[in-house]
């Protein structure tokens, strides 16, 4: 190995040699340079998958714009998606469904960011993009005229929701006169008075070389890479930069901000200015942060002891400042006020007294601990990167761990007395307020047509074409070893030695509407919230501090999970057992509990989310299905903890658990470990059901729920279908759900309702398919008034699915995005634990996703277009508007 680092080493010199551009190795798996015009590159190796991720990290956003204008770096983010010299909007539409991964942008406020996630294979093409675009951009007025259309849905989507309002409201009160007085987003007015010259001027003057972080993360080759790098960017002229905006803070004045919110349950948030990712007490305040937000800590003892319904702390970090939230939710209908009190009297104490040196030092080994879990997702890894360089100005993520290391409990005290003080707090009740019932509607508008956009063949450059041009089935790099362990577990272990981590994914298949008996409705609720509440022999502060002091995290109830480091998982699974198996269930905290479920369902049953889930389920459900069957406060109340435990044991059971261990263990000791703590579980009686049974087709329908708080309308549009989870006509449904809107920029629904009308800001469609049930689902979010026509080019869509054959670019796409899929599904541990658990819970063999990629890849047109034809009703939808009432 030592031989193999020192070689590659050799060769990454030797090639920058040739190339004349400054490198430096740190160690084997970080090759950095910095190119002739400024370009700083970071390569980091990971063989996690056979993945990259790319990210363009310009240092220029909302700070940088003009005043009166500031959604000026967002729009020019929109903008970056419509073509550049070299390569048409079109072109780089279809170039980024073909890679098929995440291929996205955000602008904050001083750092703009590209980035591609793709297989390995693609990586050329994804730099050839990044260079285009870095070149210039193709902004005409017609052009910024549609892109003005979806940025400001997006705008009304954004204001519709209270937390963005409050949250706009809040950077005014901390920051103002200066740029982050104002959020990224920008508004709707500003948006009409912008000129497409405005954003090429900005492009022009910020989207420099110079002036931006090129991290590239994943299974590449370091010297190649950086080769390419070069041949790619090394002639993009570096440009002279203008001075950035200065930041001076004055004193943050206290104020009390009020809105509505269509929140089932209302909140509480005490805000406070905190240093910024550049300052010298950055590690200091992150320390505090945690501290404060410890499950031991007294904020989240709210939630325990029934003062709130949770409490909590935590901390939003801008490069130059930051914000502190304490945070306490109150039940619909409840009195914020004692919640109030509570949380001042607890941020008073801690600024007071300080705060406890255990969770300052449990603070710094989590966070130094969660270094080494960024590791464990190809694209996490890339953001790790890009936020230690862009944001924090630091030369690695693990630069800061050396600072958190030296945080000590008086300095912590120190920037809690200096940070916590009432005089300077920003503080904020939301209170929820109830907007109305499902109103029936008879439809949108009247005849209107939408000629059908023509799908004219996108002719590619060569440099794509060739990169597309075969498909093939992908090897999958999972090597999963599975076991049935005698008390009828399933065991799933999968090998990474990529971090010294293990993380635990399992599931217990249970269904509260088949198990609970008749009128115990939210006994699931209950007992989810007496878990928290520690085990027969630990209590919840013994049960969290034994987790602090391992560095893991665990959650609870029928999905549960664990991330530790390697070193300490038998102590962690240990602990998940005795937590999972025994959980203490205490007469005490059942009161507590009831009385929070009973609060939250109150304001859940008023909420405009519920009232129209309820709605739709009730137009595509025949009446009495078991998935209509929703807690009520009374319900709730009448419930006993015997009822409680009764349930516990019933429907608990090792026999219908699945588990999947990722990370850095041998199988063999996985099965050993997870024996010890588990293997004395066991189930009685015969297997219950727990799949919902068939239903008929439903028939169409419309209504409309009132939402006082939004600005947008929230649509979606349903209907069952006859196809289930093993069907083998759902690979032609999935195949043609990409072509159709699958979520790529390249869909037809994407391309009719946003590119071409800006109707909508996203738009998307899915196929959720049980084991005896299934529905095909259209979701989207678009203005009163622009509800109609996005409905009705849905309709218009679906049908032309049913009607003619995909093109054959189309459809070579779809199975290129699909086949991709695989790899990508790979590229985290995240991803690969819900993957195998999914399918081992569906009874699926664990190589699925290799097999459906052998259907894609034999799959016609014509195929697709009669399963659309079979299966979706086009004329039987049943749509669900929430917000305000559509127009025409």
């Amino acid at each position: 190995m030592k031989q193999r680092a020192v070689q590659l080493v050799a060769a990454i010199a030797l090639a920058l040699a040739a190339t004349g551009v400054m490198a430096q190795a740190n160690d084997m798996n970080v090759t950095r340079a910095t190119l002739d015009n400024g370009l700083r590159v970071v390569i980091v190796h990971d063989t996690l998958a056979p993945v990259v991720t790319t990210e363009m990290n310009y240092l220029a956003g909302s700070d940088e714009v003009p005043a009166g204008f500031p959604g000026t770096a967002h729009a020019v983010e929109h903008m970056m998606f419509r073509g550049s010299p070299g390569l048409s909007k079109d072109q780089l539409v279809v170039i980024a469904a073909n890679m098929g991964g995440a291929f996205d942008a955000d602008t904050t406020q001083g750092v703009t960011q590209y980035y591609f996630e793709v297989p390995a294979q693609d990586l050329d093409v994804a730099l050839h993009v990044q260079s285009l675009r870095m070149r210039g951009v193709n902004m005409d007025e017609a052009a910024w005229a549609k892109e003005r259309g979806a940025i400001e849905q997006e705008v009304s989507r954004d204001l519709s929701s209270p937390a963005f309002e409050f949250q706009t409201q809040l950077m005014a009160q901390m920051f103002g006169g200066t740029p982050y007085a104002h959020t990224p987003l920008g508004t709707r007015a500003s948006f009409d008075k912008t000129t497409a010259k405005m954003l090429k001027q900005f492009h022009d003057t910020w989207y420099a070389p110079n002036n931006a972080i090129l991290v590239i993360a994943g299974d590449v080759d370091a010297a190649t890479t950086l080769a390419r790098v070069k041949a790619e960017f090394d002639d993009v002229a570096r440009k002279s930069l203008p001075a950035r905006p200065a930041f001076a803070f004055k004193p943050v004045r206290a104020r009390a901000i009020s809105l509505p919110t269509d929140s089932p349950y209302g909140t509480v948030t005490i805000a406070y200015r905190a240093p910024g990712l550049r300052s010298k007490d950055y590690a200091t305040g992150l320390v505090l942060s945690h501290a404060l937000g410890s499950q031991r800590a007294a904020l989240a003892g709210m939630g325990f002891d029934g003062t709130a319904l949770f409490g909590g702390f935590a901390s939003q970090a801008l490069p130059h400042a930051g914000v502190d939230y304490a945070t306490g939710v109150f039940p619909r209908g409840g009195d914020p006020q004692p919640v109030l009190a509570k949380m001042r009297s607890i941020l008073a104490e801690a600024a007071r007294k300080g705060v406890d040196p255990a969770l300052v030092e449990a603070a710094k080994r989590k966070a130094i601990a969660s270094l080494e879990f960024e590791k464990n997702s190809v694209q996490g890894l890339a953001n790790a990167w890009s936020g230690a360089l862009a944001f924090q100005g630091l030369e690695s993520p693990d630069a800061i761990k050396q600072a958190i290391a030296a945080v000590t409990p008086a300095a912590v005290n120190a920037l809690a007395r200096a940070i916590l003080d009432p005089a300077h707090a920003v503080t904020a009740v939301l209170t929820p307020e109830s907007s109305g019932k499902a109103i029936a509607s008879k439809g949108f508008g009247g005849a209107e047509s939408f000629a059908s956009s023509p799908d004219q063949p996108v002719q590619l450059p060569a440099w794509a074409a060739q990169a597309f041009a075969r498909l093939e089935l992908p090897k999958s790099t999972l090597k999963p070893v599975s076991y049935d362990l005698p008390n009828g577990i399933r065991l799933i272990v999968q090998p990474e030695s990529i971090s010294d981590t293990v993380e635990l994914f399992g599931q217990v298949k249970t269904n509260q509407d088949l198990q609970a008996p008749q009128g115990e409705e939210g006994v699931t609720d209950v007992l989810g919230g007496l878990f928290p509440f520690g085990t027969t022999s630990m209590s919840r502060l013994q049960l969290q501090q034994a987790l602090d002091a391992i560095s893991a995290s665990e959650s609870i109830g029928s999905s549960f999970s664990l991330a530790v480091p390697s070193a300490h998982f038998a102590e962690a699974l240990r602990l998940l057992a005795d937590n999972e198996l025994h959980p203490a269930l205490p007469a005490q905290a059942f009161t507590v509990v009831q009385h929070q479920v009973a609060g939250e369902v109150a304001g859940e049953l008023q909420s405009p989310a519920f009232l129209a889930e309820m709605g739709l389920g009730k137009a595509l459900l025949p009446v009495g299905d078991p998935s209509l069957r929703h807690p009520t406060p009374r319900n709730v109340m009448a419930l006993t903890l015997d009822k409680v435990k009764a349930y516990f044991a019933q429907t608990y059971r090792p026999d219908m658990t699945t588990m999947v261990v990722v990370g850095n263990i041998e199988p063999a000791q996985a099965k050993r470990l997870v024996e010890q703590a588990f293997g004395q579980w066991r189930a009685t009686g015969p297997k219950p059901i727990v799949d919902y049974p068939a239903v008929p087709a439903n028939k169409p329908g419309q209504f409309n729920v009132p939402d006082a708080s939004a600005r947008q309308d929230s649509v979606q549009m349903a209907q069952t279908i006859d196809v289930t989870r093993d069907d083998p006509a759902r690979f032609a449904l999935y195949l043609g759900n990409e072509v159709l809107g699958g979520g790529s920029f390249a869909a037809r629904l994407y391309r009719d309702l946003r590119d071409s009308r800006g109707l909508v800001y996203s738009v998307g469609s899915d196929f959720d398919l049980g084991k005896h049930r299934s529905t095909y689902n259209v979701s989207f979010g678009a203005d009163p008034d622009k509800v109609a026509a996005a409905s009705k080019i849905v309709v218009r869509d679906l049908r032309l699915m049913q009607q003619q054959p995909v093109t054959g670019a189309e459809l070579n796409q779809a199975k290129g995005m699909l086949l991709r899929s695989i790899q990508l599904g790979e590229s985290s541990f995240g991803a690969i634990g819900d993957q195998l658990l999914g399918l081992a819970l569906e009874g699926k063999p664990l190589d699925a996703m290799t097999i459906a990629g052998r259907h894609y890849l034999e799959l016609t047109a014509s195929q697709v277009q009669q399963a659309f034809a079979k299966y979706v009703r086009a004329d039987a939808l049943v749509t669900v508007v929430r917000g305000p009432a559509p127009k025409g």
